[in-house]
């Protein structure tokens, strides 16, 4: 990660609690307190109206109009496929800093009963779906619009320029197609006349509502994305000894590298997950099929640890494949590095973070298995990757929905701090940590 220099003068501000910058945000509250309706009822828009990952055509539609409205220096569409990218130019001079909200919903049957819910239906891979916002990103597109809505009309509290990021198919592309936060770096996201030198992006989170969860260093998992295929020998359902029983060796695959993580890695030194999500096979209940397809995710922190699992894992299935008698094929890709914070980064921001959210409510957590490819963004510049707290704290924590469950709803009032977090660092980086 890029080192940052900081000037002794600099140093002291931030020891200080950089009252100047603070003095900056707080006379915006009247700006805060006037576009919170309209949060709201962008997030609602929004919820009711999802997309999937690469076809989020209604929400870019409705991101670029409202960045154009407010008369943004530049407004690009179609960037990997449907994100936006607005510049914002401050009135004083300054560095380039980004702000990113990730904007798909998932083939996710909504059931919350929420009066604004999604009835939403899409296409994922061939198959017709329900579509839900069941990860938050309404909230985050939402959060990073009533941002630029402040920022754009405070262009005099602005030293240097922001980027705003709206990225399609942080969940992942459908097969076969490229997207996300790697698809928009290679379209030149961060490059241009304009690059910017650090980001910040936030995630719904199921914590306490309005608070900020931070971890310095590695926060979040890397994920590779897992396709093992098990291929056996057709045979009637009465007579399996005549054939070889993939949907048999798949079982005992499914079951046996579970305990690789347990049984076979240092989990003291870093934690590891493997998870089977699907198996496909077979058309009939007496017919024995030739194949049987599994996908599944593996969440590693730590590279060595990663590359061990990947090679267990191999070798696991290729054991069990041939004492049966069948063959199979593992696919292992990356989708995402690990998300974390540059520690000097946070070091330095967190003034802004106890003002946008409140001191008490600004919390140190623990690793996340859940995987962001907000963390491509962070291989090329400093970055803050934080977890909003969206949950009413009165809610038992055992009986929170978690992300990706067709129950998760993230409560309105915390959008607001998401909103002061993401305008807090946009106003604060010049003074606190570039020049």
């Amino acid at each position: 990660m890029k080192s940052i220099r900081l000037p002794l003068a600099i140093w002291l501000i931030a020891l200080f609690n950089i009252a100047w910058p603070q003095d900056t945000k707080n006379s915006l509250e009247d700006a805060f307190t006037s576009v919170e309706s309209k949060v709201v009822e962008w997030r609602h828009d929004l919820h009711q109206n999802p997309e999937l990952s690469n076809r989020e055509f209604q929400t870019a539609a409705k991101v670029a109009e409202l960045l154009r409205s407010l008369d943004f220096d530049e407004v690009q569409t179609g960037v990997a496929h449907t994100g936006v990218v607005g510049t914002l130019i401050g009135k004083k001079p300054g560095p380039v800093v980004a702000l990113r909200a990730d904007m798909d919903g998932l083939p996710v049957l909504e059931q919350t009963g929420s009066p604004f819910a999604s009835k939403a239906r899409g296409q994922y891979n061939g198959q017709d779906v329900p579509v839900m916002h069941a990860c938050g990103h309404d909230t985050h597109v939402a959060m990073l619009m009533g941002a630029a809505e402040v920022l754009a009309n405070n262009r005099d509290q602005l030293s240097g320029v922001v980027k705003f990021i709206f990225q399609p198919a942080e969940e992942g592309p459908p097969a076969g197609e490229d997207g996300g936060a790697a698809m928009m770096i290679a379209e030149g996201v961060l490059d241009g006349p304009n690059p910017p030198e650090a980001i910040m992006g936030l995630h719904a989170w199921p914590h306490d509502l309005g608070t900020l969860t931070y971890r310095s260093g590695s926060f979040m998992a890397s994920a590779d994305n897992l396709q093992i295929n098990v291929i056996g020998r057709q045979t009637h359902g009465s007579s399996p000894w005549l054939g070889v029983d993939p949907i048999y060796v798949a079982a005992q695959i499914a079951t046996a590298i579970q305990g690789i993580p347990s049984r076979h890695l240092d989990i003291t030194n870093s934690p590891a997950v493997i998870t089977i999500g699907s198996i496909h096979g077979g058309v009939r209940g007496n017919i024995i099929p030739d194949e049987v397809e599994m996908m599944g995710t593996i969440r590693t922190f730590d590279t060595g640890v990663r590359e061990q699992l990947h090679a267990k894992l191999r070798n696991t299935v290729h054991a069990i494949a041939e004492a049966n008698g069948a063959t199979a094929t593992v696919t292992m890709e990356g989708y995402a590095p690990v998300t974390g914070n540059h520690p000097e980064l946070l070091r330095k921001m967190m003034p802004t973070l106890n003002w946008a959210a409140g001191n008490d409510n600004v919390i140190e957590g623990n690793l996340i298995t859940g995987a962001e490819d907000f963390s491509f963004f962070q291989e090329r510049i400093p970055g803050l990757y934080l977890m909003l707290g969206v949950i009413d704290p009165s809610i038992p924590r055992s009986d929170r929905p978690s992300n990706h469950s067709p129950l998760f709803m993230a409560d309105d009032k915390a959008l607001m701090t998401g909103v002061r977090t993401l305008v807090g660092f946009a106003l604060d980086y010049a003074t606190v940590v570039s020049h």
